[in-house]
């Protein structure tokens, strides 16, 4: 990559910086999720600019998934366009994604947030910096309703996820790529990004771009509305059902009565979190309303076995125990 020059403020450039500097820490340091691709390399180079007036550090972590020929080199690459940028610390993680039962996107995916958890603590950063857009999430969002998935999945992808800060998400691809273009910057392209055999990369190639052009410009747009939206709803529910599940659970057990109060979203909310507190098992939504059936649809009906749990009703009570 040859050398970054120093970008004229364009529209592209002020729309990133802007992103940017709206989620940084007021000090320390953070990282920066690189992999040379364009929305990864524009966030570096705002970062680095941002960061410096704000008088904090910023650094960047690069993980080589080991999944492509010459894989190394491009991390190398982008390791090298992170020091020109003068992000220090550059770490350079390698990972081993196995694929034990999940697709290579979602098992690679798995091992990068390990690697991000591995440079926050080596670091001591507060944060890493992913460049996710609005484009990546309109995808998500098509994604999870091919899926029939709930709200958790069409929610997105938020802003703000812990430790991990995801500044672009109102940025469009274009205005990544040029920002890359305004300062002199050489993205790599990864093939990977064009391989049909990816469900998401066939929504971004051909879903997308067919909505918009049977339904009219601003699809991408209405659908990242449409995640913010929905995430507004269900942390609302989540709070509610986490404060009834705090206020009303203890060893195992929750009232019938109080359950058969509440509102369908909250009483499914309620009986998920509180199996996974307990046990560390995510129901499915068919496995929820089983559950639920205990309380809604009471006939004498016998205990329920699931995987990890089993659920009795018995003396007004539903009674969760660890399988």
């Amino acid at each position: 990559m040859e050398s970054p020059r120093r970008p004229r403020l364009t529209p592209a450039v002020a729309d990133i910086r802007r992103a940017v500097r709206e989620l940084l820490p007021p000090e320390g340091l953070v990282l920066v999720g690189l992999s040379g691709g364009a929305d990864s390399l524009a966030l570096a180079a705002a970062t680095a600019f941002e960061a410096g007036r704000l008088g904090i550090r910023a650094g960047a972590v690069i993980v080589d998934h080991n999944l492509q020929t010459g894989s190394a080199d491009v991390a190398a690459r982008a390791a090298e366009a992170a020091s020109r940028l003068g992000l220090d610390p550059v770490l350079v993680l390698s990972v081993t994604v196995e694929r034990d039962g999940t697709g290579p996107e979602a098992a690679a995916r798995v091992q990068r947030y390990a690697a991000f958890d591995t440079a926050l603590a080596k670091t001591g950063a507060s944060g890493v910096l992913l460049g996710h857009t609005l484009d990546d999430q309109a995808e998500t969002v098509l994604l999870g309703l091919a899926r029939g998935s709930g709200s958790t999945s069409l929610r997105g992808m938020a802003a703000r996820t812990g430790p991990i800060l995801r500044p672009l998400l109102g940025i469009r691809r274009a205005q990544t790529w040029q920002f890359c273009t305004d300062a002199g910057l050489e993205p790599w392209s990864d093939p990977q990004n064009f391989d049909p055999r990816y469900a998401r990369v066939r929504v971004r190639e051909t879903v997308l771009p067919l909505l918009e052009t049977e339904l009219g410009p601003g699809v991408a747009g209405a659908l990242a509305r449409t995640a913010e939206t929905l995430r507004e709803d269900s942390d609302a529910l989540d709070a509610l059902a986490r404060t009834m599940l705090r206020e009303n659970w203890a060893n195992g057990k929750i009232a019938t009565d109080l359950l058969d109060a509440q509102s369908a979203a909250v009483r499914q909310r309620v009986i998920r979190f509180g199996v996974e507190a307990m046990c560390g098992v995510w129901l499915t939504r068919v496995q929820t309303l089983a559950v639920a059936a205990l309380v809604t649809d009471w006939h004498g009906q016998g205990a329920l076995s699931l995987p990890g749990i089993r659920v009795v009703r018995q003396d007004g009570m539903l009674i969760f125990s660890v399988l």
